[in-house]
Parts: structure tokens; C-alpha cells; sequence
């Protein structure tokens, strides 16, 4: 399948589409499948953005609707950081607000004609966003959550990531790798040597990041580059695959 080629614009957060370029691209398809990127706006130490979970998740929609004819959204840039209060810069909503948003923006989808939505999250604090997913899909409603953690195993090992998923939590390899790849002028000096790694974090929900790091940083971003960046994302996309069949078969979910 062939994706819609609209161009993007502001950092590739928002979609062009025309409501022309919906209806045409609608009309190829018997079920109309949306993707909507969930992000935040929290520290990730200091040489990544506060939007980075934003930036990766539209990075990851975006290779996702340059390759399938999906609905592509504009992205919720703010969800539940809480974790990462200490940090000057961070903002958050509820997790109430946040199921809220999601839920209402799905049902607006339905009345429109769009029956599935895939919540693609950039950001690994938003639990609620599986709560969704699983409340959605129970009510008989077309839902999905991506990336599932077996499509970062894949997308990491056929990227040549060295630093596993524990380790890498937060501003390290991955997220690093992404943005140099997808926007390389949004990441400033200093990754090169802010290697930090705590793998036991199991107080987390309780404590917060600042019980067990400074910087902010819980991963080995030395490591990342833009060709690592690019082999995520092209994994990931080919994963999307699976999800796109699911939820347009006659006998899939809902």
C-alpha cells in the first residue's frame, strides 16, 4: 500500500491533508484507519528538546503514512510527565484528561466515517493509553496501541541499538538516534559524553526520575546516530503492517 504523499509542515508535528485529500484517499479503502501520535513535554537532559517524545512519535506516524493510506492526526504534545516534575520545563495533564482527550477525539473520528484509530506513543509514562485501548476495543471500537514493546525489540536489533530496552529509558540511545536522524538541528552539543545508567528503578512511581538521576538522562545516548534513526523508524513501519490488517479484516477487532 501506497501512503497519501502529503507534505508536512512545523518540524513534520502537523499533517497538510486538505479535507479534499481525505475524502480521496477514503475512497480507496473500505475501512479508514487514523493515527494519532501521543507525545509529552518533559526534560530529556540537556541536549534534547522538551517535545522530543512529540517529535519521535510524529516520526514514527509520519514514516507510518508515508507508507500506508492512513489518516494522519496532529499529535497530543501534552500528557503525563509527572515523573519528571524536578525538572524545570515540564508540564503534564491527568491521566483522566489524557483517556478523555483520546476517547473523545476517537468518537469524533467515528461520526466522521473513520472506524479505527492507532494511538502511536512517543512516551512510555502514558499509561493510561493502554487502559484506552483495552476499554475501547471491549465496547466493540477499533483501537490499537503502537509501538507494542515486541515491535521496539525488533526495530533495536535490526538497527544495531546496543543498549537494551531496560537500560535505555529515557534521552539515551533510541530517542537520540531518532532525532538525529529526523531532526538533527533539535539536538544540541553534549549527548557525546551524558551516558547515565540505572537499571533498577523499581521506586519510580513513587519517587520520581530525580531519586535516580541528575541529568535527567537514563540510557547511553553516545552511542546513537542518524543511521540507527533511520533503521527504527523503517522497522517500525514495516510492523504497522500487522496492525493495519487487524483492524481492517471483516474479522478483526470490533
Amino acid at each position: 500500500m501506497s501512503g497519501s504523499g502529503a507534505p508536512m509542515a512545523a518540524y513534520g508535528l502537523f499533517p497538510a491533508d486538505t479535507t479534499q485529500d481525505v475524502r480521496t484517499r477514503a475512497a480507496g479503502v473500505s475501512t479508514q484507519v487514523a493515527v494519532l501520535p501521543v507525545g509529552s513535554f518533559e526534560q530529556h537532559g540537556p541536549f534534547l528538546p522538551l517535545a522530543t517524545d512529540t517529535l519521535v512519535a510524529c516520526a514514527v506516524a509520519r514514516e507510518i503514512a508515508a507508507a500506508y493510506p492512513v489518516h494522519l492526526l496532529p499529535p497530543v504534545t501534552i500528557a503525563c510527565s509527572h515523573e519528571h516534575a524536578a525538572w524545570p520545563g515540564t508540564v503534564s495533564i491527568s491521566s483522566v484528561t489524557l483517556h478523555a482527550v483520546v476517547r473523545d477525539i476517537a468518537a469524533s473520528l467515528r461520526r466522521s466515517g473513520v472506524d479505527a484509530l492507532v494511538v502511536v506513543n512517543g512516551h512510555g509514562g502514558n499509561y493510561v493509553l493502554g487502559n484506552v485501548v483495552q476499554e475501547s476495543s471491549a465496547r466493540g471500537e477499533k483501537m490499537a496501541l503502537f509501538p507494542a514493546p515486541e515491535d521496539w525489540e525488533e526495530a533495536v536489533e535490526r538497527a544495531g541499538v546496543r543498549t537494551s530496552l531496560l537500560t535505555d529509558m529515557h534521552a539515551g540511545e533510541i530517542e537520540t538516534s531518532i532525532l538525529l536522524h529526523a531532526h538533527p538541528e533539535l539536538v544540541r552539543p553534549g549527548y557525546e559524553s551524558a551516558d547515565f545508567t540505572a537499571d533498577d528503578r523499581r521506586h519510580l512511581l513513587t519517587t520520581g526520575m530525580s531519586r535516580y538521576t541528575e541529568s535527567g538522562v537514563i540510557g547511553r545516548p553516545s552511542l546513537g546516530s542518524a543511521e540507527k534513526g533511520k533503521e527504527l523508524l523503517a522497522s517500525l513501519a514495516d510492523s504497522f503492517g500487522a496492525y493495519v490488517e487487524l483492524l481492517t479484516s471483516a474479522d478483526g477487532p470490533g
